[in-house]
């Protein structure tokens, strides 16, 4: 292909300046091709149009009927105008109105008898829907043909409604498909001819005009599962080609040694490890004895024993003469993981110390707050190799920080890998070391494909035993306030039977937090009542609710606080009292919803639990249960009962499998929230995929990338497929691709 493609031609030469810049600004199209890629979210056929009887309230909508009456009313003593429309299509009336000096064009044109197609959004007012200043486009103009001309264009048979804004209605992105339409026959099919004919798929052109101007349901159908397919491919391949790149570079292998450090451990382990936990063992072992990087995604639900397998990867690999290194997102969960492996390990992470093995290494720990002489220690032991197993937060990354031998880099939840972190501590190993992300949010195998797509899997999806089952409960706070007061009664019985309990809140409740506000704005305390205005009452806090506690329900019990903001040696404390025993009831903020291990613990109330996501919640119910005592979890919510908030409430009470909660999440959710903004390149790649529904397509995608790149990794044989990865991989796709 030389020279510029018609698909690279930006908009404004063929739709002017202004059309262009509202296309740029607000909807990120920038070229012919990218509005081709704009395909309309429904299609409507003419009758549906037309009916003003089910219009719904708060929506974009787009109508087609007759004026049936205007006329001009004058307010505040003949100072103000305003024109009133009544519409009518047989089936209903709608109000529009226009005030100041928006009503002089439509009093002139929108006359009763005329037909005309209006977009706008319907509010209520006294009681009657309207539309206020909608735009709209007349269909009946003098000339005959060109208004039938009109009506078919846009109230014909299937009607595209695009995805639109304030700014540029449906129709007029429709007109301006209509401009760019033509050179979709410049449209560079990305499939090998043996794949589109094998899977018997309309040529790309041919897809794009169907999906623009169908003349039938089928043709949608037709081009969808074309233009589906083409997302999934094209992303899996450039996922592919990563893996391959991957498996080109050089690492260190890390074999195990036989009577070190990981056989010490196991044969000091008061249990045997799940099946799950060995084949998932076994997995990473290979992994690591290969001499290129290894890359896995670790996933296991809550208490699955994600980090006892981390931890015996990173023996292995001091074993293997490597240091290994944890990434942990927060500080209190670093000092969390730091004081659960030096307590596994017991005298082997005392490597060099009095009462230490003999076959021990050094376990240190790195954050950013740590004072000036630990952290130069740390720093030391890391880079005369003293120190086998390394963990920290991003301070892990800073230049400063050197290691003798980096082997293995594990880290730890939710907190997605950056390109430049990636590179960052991969400048640190001699070659790229090892990677092991772990997660306990279980993610649908689609978005792990997608998503993760550069990551090998493996999956923890035994408990292991010992592990307790937890009942959980919705409590309707605001139906039933009696049910809240059993609620703290219960909490009361597991501490007299000599457990312990976690209470969360969303917010801290400090005088910094209200400060702050959301977004940084100073807060208004909210006076309104609740019904008001739809004002949602601020969320519960743990200060507020902590004392209330202390002077009420749970009084004479020992009720300490948790959250972000403490201090860290306080939040250390905390925690290291409550680990004790010594603190009956923890009040906290979600900061224990990872990592914390309290087998005592067994009560879980969460106020506001509709204020949590699905997974969230299913991450803070995990810190229960953990000992040999059942676990209760309750859900407090003054959320109604018929609305989706409850709903989402009722299906984390009735399943503790993470990843048939995560497919309810992902459901509500939709894909936007679960790729994220900060992925946005993949986001608008991903125009017609649905992450949830295309689980087909995205894995028999996955199968033919990786056999087409394994067979031609440059895509010589390929230029078309090449030239669309181009596009699709720009800078901030790369970037997103990078975040594995």
């Amino acid at each position: 292909m030389e020279g510029v493609s018609s698909l690279d031609e930006p908009l404004k030469k063929l739709l002017g300046g202004a059309t262009a810049k509202v296309m740029a600004e607000h909807l990120d199209l920038h070229t012919v091709g990218d509005l081709l890629h704009h395909y309309p979210r429904r299609y409507e056929e003419r009758g549906k149009l037309t009916a003003l009887t089910d219009l719904p309230l708060d929506e974009h909508v787009t109508v087609v009927a007759q004026v049936a009456d205007a006329r001009i009313l004058t307010f505040n003593n003949g100072r103000g105008k305003r024109l009133e429309v009544t519409l009518t299509d047989g089936s209903g009336r709608l109000q529009l109105v226009f005030f100041g000096h928006g009503v002089h064009k439509p009093h002139k044109e929108l006359l009763p008898g005329r037909q005309a197609m209006f977009a706008g959004k319907v509010s209520v007012f006294n009681r009657k829907m309207q539309l206020a200043h909608p735009t709209y486009q007349l269909l009946d103009a003098s000339d005959a043909d060109e208004a039938s001309e009109a009506v078919d264009a846009f109230a014909g048979r299937l009607l595209p409604i695009y995805p639109a804004c304030k700014q540029l209605d449906s129709w007029r992105i429709a007109k301006a498909v209509d401009a760019v339409l033509p050179s979709a026959r410049d449209a560079v099919d990305p499939l090998p001819a043996s794949l589109r004919e094998g899977r018997g798929f309309t040529p790309l052109p041919e897809a794009l005009l169907k999906v623009h101007r169908p003349q039938t349901r089928a043709d949608i159908e037709d081009a969808k599962a074309r233009l589906k397919w083409d997302e999934a491919f094209v992303l899996q391949v450039a996922l592919a080609r990563r893996r391959y790149a991957d498996t080109q570079l050089p690492a260190a292998a890390r074999r195990r040694v036989p009577d070190g450090l990981l056989d010490a451990f196991d044969a000091k382990l008061p249990f045997t490890l799940t099946e799950g936990q060995e084949k998932v063992s076994k997995e990473i072992f290979d992994g690591l004895a290969t001499e290129h990087p290894m890359h896995r995604l670790l996933q296991g639900e809550v208490g699955s024993g994600k980090t006892m397998v981390a931890l015996r990867a990173m023996l292995a690999v001091v074993d293997a003469g490597g240091q290994a290194a944890m990434l942990a997102p927060t500080e209190v969960l670093a000092q969390q993981h730091h004081r659960s492996i030096t307590e596994m390990m017991g005298e082997l992470a005392e490597g060099g110390m009095l009462g230490g093995s003999d076959r021990g290494t050094k376990v240190v720990l790195l954050t950013g707050s740590m004072g000036a002489a630990a952290r130069r220690q740390a720093l030391l032991d890391l880079v005369t190799g003293e120190a086998g197993i390394v963990i920290g937060t991003h301070a892990l990354i800073e230049d400063k920080v050197r290691f003798h031998d980096l082997g293995l880099v594990v880290v730890d939840e939710q907190h997605r890998f950056g390109v430049e972190q990636r590179d960052a501590l991969r400048s640190k190993g001699k070659q790229p070391p090892h990677l092991l992300v772990m997660t306990a949010t279980p993610i649908p195998r689609t978005v792990a494909m997608t998503v993760f797509g550069d990551l090998e899997t493996s999956v923890l999806d035994q408990l292991p035993a010992g592990r307790s089952p937890i009942a959980s409960h919705v409590v309707p706070a605001k139906d039933k306030p009696h049910f809240l007061a059993r609620a703290w009664e219960r909490v009361a019985e597991e501490v007299e039977n000599g457990h312990q309990a976690y209470v969360v809140c969303p917010r801290i409740g400090d005088d910094a937090e209200e400060a702050e506000g959301r977004g940084g704005k100073k807060a208004k305390a909210k006076k309104a009542a609740p019904e008001e205005d739809g004002e949602k009452r601020p969320p519960l806090a743990v200060l507020e609710i902590a004392d209330q506690l202390r002077g009420g329900a749970l009084s004479g019990l020992s009720v300490e606080v948790l959250h972000g903001r403490m201090h860290p040696d306080e939040k250390d404390d905390v925690m290291r009292r409550f680990a004790a025993g010594d603190v009956d009831v923890l009040v906290a903020t979600t900061v224990i919803e990872v990592g914390v291990n309290v087998p005592n613990a067994t009560a879980m109330v969460i106020m506001d639990a509709d204020r949590f996501g699905v997974s969230q919640l299913h991450q803070l119910r995990g810190r229960v249960g953990r000992g040999s005592a059942p676990g209760l979890c309750l859900l407090v919510s003054e959320a109604h009962e018929a609305s989706p908030a409850r709903a989402r409430l009722s299906a984390v009470a009735a399943t503790l499998d993470g990843f048939e909660l995560s497919r309810i999440d992902l459901e509500q959710r939709r894909e936007g929230d679960v790729l994220g903004q900060a992925q946005s390149g993949v986001r608008s790649s991903l125009r017609m995929l649905t992450v949830i529904d295309d689980e087909e397509v995205i894995a028999a995608a996955r199968e033919e990338a990786v056999a087409i790149v394994a067979a031609d990794p440059e895509l010589e044989r390929l230029p078309e497929l090449r030239t669309v990865l181009a596009a699709l991989l720009d800078k901030e796709r790369e970037e997103y691709l990078d975040k594995g």
